[in-house]
């Protein structure tokens, strides 16, 4: 019993200093597309943000796919102190898609694979109360995809010539929201 003393002191008093918010996207919730998070304090003004978003849209037009599976983790430093006021963060994880690029809008070509991001966010924190907190923050960074590119007017094969996966590498904005989030 007293080897294992200590361990339930540190243990209970790591739990005590622990902070976990669970976290709902309000804004992308209002086009139907969930995404939802965890965030925890690993230390004094730093936290780490685990999420997941996902379209589940076969096609926003009836032609062009909008399908797509983020995960994202993210170590956030906070300025002020934690869950109040201005932070910034860096960010990676994997994605997979089925979807029209931005530059094929006005085109029957779409884009099927995989990819990863790595970028930063910054966004600011409301505490409302004990309980609740607003996180308003976007992102954007690097994103390398290998995909196949396909026709969605019911051409067979694809129009990319690439043989195995083709490489598309980008900067964009991939991250945005309002956060509702709940103190556990």
């Amino acid at each position: 019993m007293r080897k294992f003393l200590p361990l339930i002191v540190l243990l209970f008093t790591i739990q005590l200093q622990s902070q976990t918010f669970i976290k709902f996207n309000a804004a992308t919730a209002l086009v139907a597309i969930p995404n939802i998070g965890i965030e925890t304090s690993i230390g004094e003004k730093t936290t780490v943000n685990l999420d997941a978003m996902a379209s589940f849209w076969k096609s926003f037009n009836g032609h062009s796919p909008m399908e797509f599976y983020t995960f994202t983790a993210e170590l956030r430093y906070h300025f002020k102190e934690k869950y109040n006021g201005f932070y910034v963060g860096g960010n990676a994880g994997p994605d997979i898609y089925k979807l029209q690029k931005w530059n094929y809008f006005d085109s029957n070509r779409y884009e099927h694979g995989y990819g990863y991001r790595l970028g930063v966010s910054v966004g600011y924190n409301i505490k409302l109360n004990d309980k609740f907190v607003l996180d308003i923050f976007a992102g954007g960074g690097w994103h390398q995809g290998f995909y196949h590119g396909k026709y969605n007017d019911g051409t067979p094969g694809r129009y990319d010539k690439a043989q195995n996966w083709n490489k598309s590498g980008e900067w964009l904005p991939y991250r945005g929201g309002v956060m509702i989030s709940y103190k556990l």
